[in-house]
């Protein structure tokens, strides 16, 4: 199977959505639609601010405790910077149906590391995010997403982004990280073993694959200490709404 290295984002490509996206990055396709903000149910209705209701759909069989799992993050992350306050009584819904995953992601509709729910989580907020602009729901900023895994390699911890099933199955710690686009840390979810030191060194390799990368000042003392950097997500995802606006306008 042929794993993505660079993000891909085809953006209002499913015309019966208020918005949609297919974005495939490191090995993961996930399709997101987005509808609202439309009028919600009398019982679930909110007087003050609109209902956010996510749906992760696996990429074989049914839901279960990991997709729930991971609709309350990506859930609670999304308030933060969708403004649910312009919409009092309404639900904008946002699906995200996984598609394609890594090699031996998935057995049985199950993911292979029986401890880690958080590997498909960059993907998901990526695709919700793109989806949310593409229906032009208004928010108070974007945001990015990395993952990265610490893998011990001859007694030295090793930092590696967007890591294989394989390499966070051997890591010592797995960790989740997602900015805004003002550069300011939104999401933080980890699993495993690390010491501060090292949280902080996955903190500074996030920010300079999220943010804008002139922010971060010890870049080459990371990647001294084994760091492989990524794409600059910060700098895609404005160019994906660019070339969209772009064409929308192009009849003009």
């Amino acid at each position: 199977m042929t794993v993505t290295t660079e993000p891909e984002a085809l953006l209002s490509h499913l015309h019966k959505a208020d918005g949609s996206v297919t974005y495939s990055y490191a090995g993961y396709t996930v399709i997101g639609v987005v509808n609202g903000p439309i009028e919600a149910q009398k019982r679930d209705e909110l007087p003050e601010e609109a209902i956010i209701d996510v749906v992760v759909r696996p990429s074989a069989g049914v839901g279960g405790t990991r997709e729930r799992h991971l609709e309350s993050i990506i859930q609670s992350t999304l308030r933060q910077i969708i403004l649910v306050n312009n919409f009092p009584r309404t639900l904008i819904q946002i699906i995200l149906q996984i598609t394609v995953t890594p090699e031996n992601a998935y057995v049985n509709g199950k993911l292979v590391q029986a401890n880690v729910n958080l590997p498909v989580l960059p993907a998901l907020l990526q695709t919700a995010i793109l989806s949310l602009l593409s229906a032009s729901v208004p928010m108070t900023a974007t945001l990015t997403s990395t993952s990265l895994a610490i893998v011990l390699e001859d007694g030295r911890p090793q930092f590696v982004t967007n890591p294989t099933a394989r390499q966070i199955e051997q890591s010592q710690s797995f960790h989740v990280l997602a900015f805004t686009s003002q550069n300011e840390l939104i999401l933080a979810e980890s699993e495993g073993t690390f010491t501060m030191k090292e949280w902080d060194d996955v903190y500074s390799a996030a920010h300079g694959q999220c943010c804008t990368t002139a922010a971060i000042t010890d870049t080459d003392i990371l990647m001294d200490e084994g760091l492989r950097t990524g794409p600059d997500l910060k700098r895609f995802v404005r160019s994906s709404v660019e070339q969209k606006t772009a064409s929308d306008l192009y009849w003009k």
